[in-house]
């Protein structure tokens, strides 16, 4: 029972994360729960399934592929701190080249923050965390999870490109070339970008703590 339900929670993840985006769905969910509505309820939507996708892979036949060590706790370690940076510089924030960016029409291609660095930062953060979870967790449900996570953030990334090229035409070409020109860093950082650093650490600081509660296993070596 334990691969039925892991097989069940993969298609209905995939299912809620394609269904709701596609014409008409998207469209007729807007006109009813309007533009904020649709993105908390697809938001609560998919943390749900998440969260259940991830207990049935805890719960699946437990399959080693390779043998654990000590050391491989140090990986995700390392790379959730730059994850919760990267979530706390992106998210709300404008974004026209990927999704989850909030008042685009007030993007400023010579001060891009996050974006100068990637298009899409959001599943950027999603292939580094999943990523960084396959190595200390190698049974083969978790290798299937994270594994596909990653694949998935990294496709993902280039079949927006494709869409949005295709929906904004001479702008998305305009505006990437104007983001490639800005600085990597820009000194003059603003209170509010400060804060989101506060707010990425504090982030870091919380899912060590609540790790052992939420998943059975601490995070920390």
């Amino acid at each position: 029972m334990g691969w039925v339900e892991f097989v069940m929670a993969y298609a209905v993840f995939f299912l809620s994360h394609s269904i709701p985006v596609r014409r008409p769905v998207r469209p007729w969910l807007q006109a009813r729960l309007g533009g904020s509505g649709f993105t908390l309820v697809y938001s609560a939507l998919s943390l749900a399934v998440l969260a259940w996708l991830i207990g049935a892979a805890g719960r699946a036949p437990h399959v080693i592929q390779w043998n654990w060590a000590p050391w491989q706790v140090l990986v995700p370690l390392a790379v959730m701190g730059p994850v919760c940076l990267i979530l706390a510089l992106s998210v709300a924030r404008p974004n026209p080249f990927s999704f989850g960016g909030a008042q685009n029409d007030r993007f400023d291609p010579s001060r891009p923050g996050i974006v100068r660095w990637s298009r899409h930062p959001l599943l950027l953060a999603l292939a580094l965390w999943a990523a960084a979870h396959v190595l200390p967790n190698g049974d083969l449900a978790h290798v299937i999870l994270f594994g596909t996570f990653a694949a998935f953030a990294l496709v993902g990334g280039r079949l927006i490109d494709r869409r949005k090229r295709r929906e904004m035409g001479a702008q998305w070409v305009r505006l990437q070339q104007a983001v490639a020109g800005a600085p990597f860093l820009s000194w003059r950082a603003s209170g509010g970008t400060l804060a989101r650093l506060m707010a990425g650490t504090a982030l870091y600081a919380t899912l060590i703590w609540v790790h052992p509660f939420l998943f059975g296993v601490s995070p920390l070596p």
